[in-house]
């Protein structure tokens, strides 16, 4: 027995394994709903054929010898069918070897390149490496020969007037199969002449690289042993004449066959009639390409049939010869077509007996009437095509899987769908390639209407193509259904055949053939339906046939018809993927950039695109099949980029510019714009442009929506960066973009640095000459402001900005911008002390001062106003800059630059001490910070942690002192300064105070003048504060200790004496009049009023400022710390930047 551990421990993995199969069988059924749900989806959406992971391949493939195959009681059978089954397998072979693998790389030769301007030896480098292709084009046409001629032979033998001993009897027999084979093989040599006499560039190249080959023969120079040069030059010989001289099928033809007979002959014939009678009327109801090249079979069997046995069959010539009027031109491949009659009179030497000037007009005429019906027509077809591939996609929708109550019905229902869409598919192909390929052969112009109807027919076969891989599955189910039942009728008809032949009891050699074959073909329907099974199938049928009492000929239309559909939905596969081919788009590119332009101009049309791109894709696989290239070279980039171009041109480039235009116009709606009434000016539905799925191309994408979003994105940032102003009508935009269009815009996100800091603190260091001359400072808040910019706005910079930047470089740039101030006011007030030494200034100071001192008290301690008006008009006698400044008004301006740096050392630590706010406003109480250092130790953590806890420790510490300390800089500037200019050497200027009420008035006068401009048009010099005069001014009355002696002057209160008196002067006038009416008196009046009160204001305020400054430089504070020693600014150094 169990231990009670045993059984828990089975148990518990018992428990463990039906939950993982539960959680395995939840996961595959959530799988299984998730890829049908969104099959359909993502089908429409990024649809692409070639990106299957796995599909189901329907042709059938065994692997049975053709010898176990053919297996009956009559040997000579055995034999005929053995070898003329493994021919037609071997004929089928060579067409799928020549088209799949050696016309592709020989057509494409060429293209990528620009063949005018190749560089020198390019041209022979290409034929270089396609001789490997010439080659085996070259193996191919040997192999083409041996072929036909033992197809020829075997026919010869069996229809010859000697029988041959053990064959089978073949009077009434008629191997159509086999003739049509031959004709096949005669066809292939036909498109290669085609291929290489169309290929201009192949033919020049080839003529260069024998000119070059026999030059570097002929030379010494080059070392090449004289044998391996003959060799190589014999191959090149034989190559040339055997794909060069247009005579792949003439030379097909010519066989060392003597004196063959003529019953091979009348079979032949019997073949050629009954095959172009049989085309001739296939040819009126439908002209797909299959069929155009099978066309060529009996055309190359007659002129085979003409040449060989000396035969002038005029009936079957023109019977041949009228099809033009059916079908003008054959496609080959690509864009290489075959005129029937131009290949008669080019094969057959007797044409020109048959054929005179008004046939060969009438071909002409009659091309030109085809071309310009099928164009008139073409709408139409469109329209038809249209309506028939809607109907076949509901017919296919309504075919279901098969069940065993709707068998037969289901059945037939698939099997209709498959056919009605392939012969649907290839109506369409041939349709639109024929008209473009004679519009190209022909050399005729196309309009747009015709590009866009062949558009809509190319993305029809998409469309086909789309519902066969859709409905994939329930032709893969209905298949192998359908296989059976077709079996299983032609088993049934074959056993009722039998049993009239074994009534018969005197059987003859015929008789016994028709039961072997009528064996046969009861063995090959027993197993699979693949190619070799249904060959010989067909030649089996075809020696039934003879005997019309057990075959009629309704019998053998049925037996036809159910092979026809045995091929059809065996191989439907591969005949949908050839019938929806449109590789031709690729010589025809040009059209995709006038269709996407017709999409943009209707944009209803984009749930169209990602099918054309699926026509795009099929250009693949003959791009890389391309052998002209080096092996370096990607050969789909030239062609990408064409396409990527277009799609940016027509589509791309212009919805991005018209999205951004609508955008700013709906933004900027309130500005006089044109009419945008949509009843006036139309309205285009752009949204179902964006709103189309991504596109797959190639190994990329195209997705509209995200191009305009980033379009957006880039351009918004851009330029919100030039124009910072701007920044909130981008940001309009942006949401207008989300709700009109769907478009989710990032967010700019803009560094600090761009949009808060303004100019960074370092740059402003680094010239702060430039900036003291180009910025007004604003005292009350704390501000600067560009004067004057090129740009629609003008440049500030605040507390804020400087705090970024001390964030952004540290606070160790405060001291180094202190410094850098420091020696900037030396070279100023250098040119301070030069100013009041000027005789002319010091003389007339000096006699100012005396004359206040002299007359203080009648003049009530009031410096006059009078005077100093008088010393503001008489400087300017001395002399004018050319910009019409005098030399007060310069020595204004220098004192402005030196309050300028006063105020920016100001602002620097006004920011330090922002930053430092916001670098610990995490602290939650500055007045009790812990020691975490102490903390640490005490709760004996690793020394790691106790030196990190130091260190924030130090930097807290460091952060408080800042903030609650400060480092007071104005005092530093002043003590570093003051002993000299206190000193006995600049006493020159002690008599600075006096020269303050001119430069006031200077001062008034400029900022008049500046505000005046501000609503003019011209606002060169416009300015509304300059506070660095005020500050510049206290600011040196503080170095020279003259707060008293300027206080002495009471210059402001003068200021307020003068103007009252005018004003009384004003009003007295007024009075005086007594009620008399003086209209331009009153307004004179008026105005003086006015412009007194506007001096008496800006004098108060010139007041209010510098009364502000001096508060900075106030030294009745105990507590203010003493300025560190400096080197840099010691009174020695100080001495000579005051002049002395």
């Amino acid at each position: 027995m169990l231990s009670e551990a045993e059984i828990y421990d089975e148990t518990v993995v018992k428990n463990l394994g039906q939950k993982y199969l539960k959680s395995y069988a939840e996961f595959t059924e959530d799988l299984d709903l998730k890829v049908s749900g969104q099959k359909s989806e993502a089908f429409n959406r990024l649809w692409d054929f070639t990106l299957k992971p796995v599909t189901l391949q329907l042709a059938p493939h065994e692997n049975a010898d053709l010898v176990d195959l053919v297996q009956t009681d009559n040997r000579s059978l055995n034999k005929v069918i053995m070898v003329l089954t493994s021919l037609c397998l071997e004929v089928r072979e060579l067409k799928h070897q020549l088209f799949s693998s050696l016309l592709p790389p020989l057509v494409m030769y060429g293209e990528r390149q620009d063949c005018e301007n190749l560089p020198k030896g390019e041209a022979q480098l290409m034929i270089g490496r396609i001789l490997p292709l010439l080659q085996e084009l070259r193996c191919f046409i040997t192999r083409s020969k041996e072929v036909a001629a033992n197809i020829i032979t075997q026919l010869d033998t069996l229809y010859g007037q000697e029988k041959v001993a053990q064959s089978i009897v073949t009077k009434d027999v008629h191997f159509h199969t086999v003739f049509e084979a031959l004709g096949t093989l005669f066809s292939l040599q036909v498109v290669l002449d085609e291929v290489i006499e169309n290929s201009n560039i192949l033919n020049e190249h080839w003529s260069l690289y024998r000119s070059i080959l026999r030059s570097v023969h002929k030379s010494e120079q080059f070392n090449f042993e004289e044998k391996r040069m003959r060799s190589f030059d014999k191959l090149l010989t034989a190559l040339e004449s055997e794909l060069f001289n247009g005579r792949v099928f003439l030379n097909c033809m010519r066989f060392k066959i003597n004196n063959l007979s003529s019953g091979l002959q009348q079979e032949m014939k019997h073949a050629i009639t009954s095959m172009i009678s049989t085309y001739d009327s296939a040819l009126t109801s439908s002209k797909d390409r299959e069929l155009q090249f099978e066309l060529l079979a009996p055309v190359t069997l007659f002129v085979f049939h003409s040449i060989a046995f000396h035969v002038q069959d005029r009936k079957s010539f023109r019977q041949i010869w009228d099809l033009h009027k059916k079908l003008p031109f054959i496609q080959m491949y690509g864009t290489i077509m075959l005129s029937l009659n131009s290949f008669l009179k080019r094969s057959l030497p007797f044409s020109n007996k048959m054929v005179d000037k008004k046939m060969d007009t009438a071909v002409v005429t009659a091309r030109q009437s085809y071309l310009q019906l099928a164009i008139q027509s073409l709408p139409k077809d469109v329209e038809n095509f249209r309506a028939h591939v809607a109907s076949w996609a509901v017919q296919v929708n309504d075919s279901s899987v098969v069940t065993e109550t709707s068998v037969q019905a289901g059945l037939e229902s698939v099997c209709a769908s498959v056919t009605n869409g392939l012969v649907l598919a290839r109506n369409i192909s041939s349709s639109v390639c024929l008209l473009l390929n004679m519009h190209y052969n022909l050399a005729k112009p196309i309009t747009k209407s015709t590009v866009l109807s062949c558009i809509e027919l190319i993305k029809l076969l998409k469309v086909i193509e789309c519902m066969f891989y859709e409905r994939e599955e329930i032709f893969s189910i209905s298949s192998a259904h359908l296989n059976q039942q077709f079996s299983l009728k032609l088993l049934k008809t074959i056993e009722d055949m039998k049993k009239k032949l074994t009534q018969d009891k005197k059987y003859t050699d015929s008789s016994l053939d028709v039961i072997a074959a009528l064996n046969l073909i009861q063995q090959c329907m027993n197993g699979c339906c693949n190619t070799p099974r249904k060959v010989v199938c067909q030649l089996a049928l075809e020696i039934v046939k003879q005997n019309r009492m057990v075959l009629s000929s309704d019998d053998y239309a049925m037996f036809i018809n159910i092979f026809r559909r045995i091929k059809v939905i065996t191989e439907y596969q591969v005949k949908v993927r050839e019938a929806c081919d449109t590789s031709i788009i690729y010589w025809h590119r040009t059209f995709v950039q006038v269709y996407l332009s017709h999409v943009y101009t209707n944009p209803s049309l984009a749930g169209d695109l990602p099918f054309l791109f699926a026509t795009l894709s099929d250009c693949r696989p003959p791009i890389l099949m391309m052998r002209h290239l080096p092996s370096d070279t990607d050969p789909l980039e030239h062609f990408t980029t064409d396409i990527r171009e277009f799609f940016e041109q027509e589509i791309l480039s212009p919805l991005c510019t018209e999205i951004e235009t609508d955008l700013r116009l709906s933004t900027h709606a309130h500005l006089q714009l044109d009419d945008r009434n949509p009843f006036k000016v139309g309205l285009k539905n752009i949204r179902a442009l964006l709103q189309a799925p991504p596109i797959r191309f190639f190994d990329g994408y195209l997705d509209i929506k995200q191009h305009v979003t980033l379009y957006l994105d880039t351009t918004f940032y851009n330029l919100t960066t030039v124009a910072l102003h701007d920044w909130r009508s981008y940001a309009a935009m942006r949401n207008l973009a989300s709700q009109k269009y769907s478009l989710e815009l990032l967010e700019p996100h803009l560094p600090s640095q761009t949009i808060e800091q303004g100019i960074d603190v370092l740059e402003i260091m680094r010239n702060i000459h430039v900036f003291v001359s180009r910025y007004s400072y604003n005292l009350n808040n704390q501000l600067f402001v560009e004067q004057s910019s090129n740009n629609k706005f003008l440049n500030t910079i605040n507390i804020r900005h400087i705090a970024n930047s001390i964030r952004t470089h540290g606070t160790g740039i405060m001291n180094t911008t202190v410094n850098f101030t420091f020696q900037y006011l030396r070279k100023k007030f250098f040119v301070f002390s030069q100013f009041l030494y000027d005789d002319h200034i010091y003389s007339r100071l000096l006699k100012d001062a005396r004359y206040f001192k002299e007359h203080k008290e009648e003049l009530d301690s009031r410096y006059p106003y009078d005077r100093a008006d008088k010393f503001n008009r008489g400087i300017r006698k001395l002399g004018l800059t050319p910009e019409g400044l005098s030399f007060l008004d310069q020595f204004r301006i220098l004192i402005t630059h030196i309050g300028n740096a006063m105020g920016y050392i100001r602002m620097i630590r006004s920011g330090g001490i922002h930053a430092c706010a916001n670098a610990i406003k995490f602290v939650p109480d500055l007045d009790y910070i812990v020691n975490l250092e102490e903390i640490c130790r005490e709760e004996g953590l690793q020394p790691e942690t106790v030196q990190s806890a130091a260190n924030l420790d130090s930097v807290l510490e460091n952060l408080t002192k800042n903030l609650t300390e400060g480092t007071q800089y104005f005092k530093m500037l002043v003590d570093v300064f003051t002993p000299s200019f206190t000193s006995q050497k600049n006493k020159h200027l002690k008599n600075f105070y006096m020269i303050i009420p001119p430069l006031t008035l200077n001062y008034v006068e400029q900022m008049m003048n500046g505000k005046e401009k501000i609503n003019k048009k011209n606002k060169a010099g416009a300015t509304f504060t300059d506070d660095g005069f005020s500050m510049g001014v206290a600011y040196i009355l503080k170095l020279l200790d003259q707060y008293s002696a300027f206080d002495s002057l009471h210059w402001f209160q003068s200021v307020n004496h003068k103007f009252g008196r005018e004003e009384q002067a004003v009003q007295e006038s007024k009075s005086s009049r007594r009620g008399e009416v003086d209209v331009k008196l009153d307004q004179t009046n008026t105005l003086t009023m006015k412009r007194l009160d506007e001096y008496r204001q800006e004098f108060e305020l010139l007041y209010y400022s510098l009364s502000s400054a001096r508060i900075f430089f106030r030294t009745d504070l105990e507590d203010l710390p003493a300025a560190p020693s400096d080197p840099a600014v010691s009174d020695d150094q100080a001495a000579p930047a005051a002049g002395m």
